[in-house]
């Protein structure tokens, strides 16, 4: 895949030891750029860093749980499974239980060696990976069997934004109140950021992500003639203490020494790593500046690496810097004296969580695949509602499987995101904007739409007055990261279509967000009425004429309802308190007026 990269320098490998360099050995493992030595430090951990490079270890989940090496779990799944891709020419989909990425692309029965995270052992020859979703296919396959995209397709029109961003209006605190009330974040040294030791498959997070975004932006006509761009600048050590540990602040700092270097088997750096991160921090705390202040309405950050699995003192799942956590904090300096954080990558993100579970001025809801904890990271079960004046105010929806879609998400934001927000009054919210829920996503094996991701934006707008930060996490599949990207962005700039609220659970979908209704009632009281009519109506919601599934990939297919549960689900869900509530987000009117 093409890439923005320039190499370093042309040193080859010496064998001298690090140890004559003087050069920090935080970044765990990699190549010294100072003396062009292997660093790979002995103990164990290094400023909570961890150093197995055969499984994730940085999270809750153990080796047995979640044997994930990508920070985003696995392939396709359903039930708790995996989906492995073995034998592309007979079967491209199959149940595996957790598997490391390297096994799923390269599945073999041989034993797991863990050490570095290089599958090239078993790398089959005629093979090629799709540009756009990352996943091997084999020769006599001229589309690909996971995105059905042409073999050698790539990103286009990313030079035509390029062009245009010389032309987009600039808004920050010193320049004139600009027309438009959306503003962007981007900067070009972010795509240096990359992944530069070679191995035989490319890794997800990779700089195409955002050329591929820029490049919708640009032929969907919003860029930049409906938004402003901020100008960008790094992230201060000083801004930056307020989130995480001097420690970990100084580990990615170092990454500028080395050639290549990793956190974790999967969360890598380049010298030119800690300039991204600090301009993706940067940028999200100057948007989220101007937002409170009133210079705009709302942004966009298109940022990268991504940041919501960095916690207090440790880098993982691709994450360097705490970007949300970053734009949280600087909200407040501004004058917000509440912040909301909705959190929908597929993933849990543990390291906002942590960093805010006593803070009960930042509420973090996160949508997320769990699977009892077998889902990558492991953290965000229901039961965890933050720590002392914190309680209540860390909200987690963990869905129990993969394939979940519009339906269950809008769901859930109706019973349990919008009537928390609208009972905690933000100043702002922020939205930690993972799209590997996204439909045909390699990682997250979910089937949430671009429309889906519209309604779920157009219902967080009235949660603080419009006054919305969206914020780019994961999302690995270039042509849905891309669509869904911009229908986010477009409603922003007011160019979002209408919708019809009314929607159904999955059964499962419905079990999760009982499960949560019950936890959160206790501090959110609001969900009583709502957690009892929904109990005391669930097996009404659901038959068994009704709730077969499509049985392919893993994906659940629309669920289909009589007339009776819907007005069932009708009545527990918009009578009474919960309705008085949503009334007023953004579709109040259509969930008031809607047909039983």
């Amino acid at each position: 895949m093409a890439s923005d990269m320039q190499p370093l320098s042309g040193h080859e490998i010496p064998t001298r030891a690090v140890e004559n360099c003087g050069v920090s050995d935080h970044t765990c493992h990699g190549k010294c750029q100072s003396c062009d030595s292997d660093v790979k430090p002995s103990c164990a951990e290094v400023n909570g860093i961890s150093l197995s490079f055969g499984s994730h270890t940085d999270g809750k989940a153990s080796k047995e749980t979640c044997d994930c090496a990508d920070p985003d779990g696995c392939l396709i799944a359903t039930n708790g499974s995996c989906m492995a891709i073995d034998e592309l020419t007979q079967e491209f989909e199959r149940e595996q239980a957790g598997a490391t990425l390297e096994d799923l692309i390269f599945s073999n029965d041989e034993e797991e060696d863990d050490s570095d995270w290089d599958p090239a052992s078993s790398l089959v020859m005629n093979r090629w990976f799709c540009l756009n979703c990352t996943l091997p296919n084999v020769d006599a396959v001229m589309y690909c069997l996971n995105c059905h995209e042409l073999k050698g397709s790539g990103v286009d029109g990313y030079d035509a934004f390029k062009t245009q961003i010389a032309e987009a209006a600039l808004v920050s605190p010193d320049t004139e109140l600009s027309e438009v009330s959306t503003a962007i974040g981007f900067d070009e040294r972010m795509l240096l950021h990359s992944e530069l030791e070679v191995k035989p498959n490319p890794h997800p997070e990779r700089p195409d992500r955002l050329r591929a975004i820029a490049a919708s932006l640009s032929a969907a006509g919003i860029f930049p003639s409906k938004c402003a761009l901020v100008p960008p600048r790094e992230i201060t050590k000083e801004e930056l203490l307020m989130v995480h540990t001097s420690d970990h602040i100084e580990s990615v700092e170092q990454t500028k020494n080395m050639l290549y270097s990793y956190f974790t088997s999967d969360t890598y750096a380049n010298g030119h790593s800690a300039c991204a991160a600090k301009l993706a921090a940067g940028l999200c705390a100057d948007l989220a500046s101007l937002i409170v202040s009133g210079r705009v309405q709302n942004g966009f950050a298109m940022v990268r690496p991504p940041g919501h699995h960095a916690g207090v003192k440790q880098a993982m799942g691709f994450c360097l810097h705490n970007n949300a956590a970053v734009a949280a904090l600087a909200a407040k300096r501004a004058g917000a004296k509440k912040v909301l954080i909705v959190d929908w990558d597929v993933h849990h993100g543990n390291g906002t969580q942590e960093i805010f579970e006593g803070d009960k001025s930042v509420l973090y809801v996160s949508l997320h695949r769990h699977e009892y904890g077998n889902f990558y990271p492991g953290t965000g079960a229901a039961h965890e509602v933050g720590i002392l004046d914190g309680q209540g105010f860390s909200v987690n929806i963990p869905w129990s499987r993969g394939g979940v879609g519009d339906n269950d998400y809008i769901f859930a934001f109706k019973t349990v995101v919008l009537p928390i927000a609208a009972e905690f009054a933000p100043d702002i919210t922020i939205i930690s904007a993972g799209f590997d829920a996204a439909r045909g996503d390699p990682l997250g094996c979910c089937d949430v739409t671009p429309m889906g991701y519209s309604i779920m934006t157009s219902l967080l707008t009235a949660c603080s007055g419009g006054r919305l930060l969206v914020i780019l996490e994961g999302g690995y599949n270039l042509r849905s990261i891309s669509s869904s990207a911009t229908e986010v962005v477009k409603v922003l700039v007011g160019d979002g279509s209408s919708f019809d609220v009314a929607t159904a659970p999955s059964k499962e979908g419905l079990e999760t967000v009982l499960q949560v209704l019950k936890i959160q009632q206790q501090f959110w009281p609001i969900l009583g009425p709502t957690y009892a009519s929904l109990q005391a109506h669930q097996g009404s919601f659901f038959s068994k004429s009704t709730s077969k599934k499509r049985k392919h990939s893993g994906v659940p297919g629309p669920f289909w309802w009589n007339f009776g549960s819907k007005r069932l689900l009708y009545k527990a869900l918009y009578e009474g308190p919960l309705l008085r509530k949503i009334k007023g987000f953004g579709q109040g009117k259509a969930i008031d007026s809607a047909e039983p």
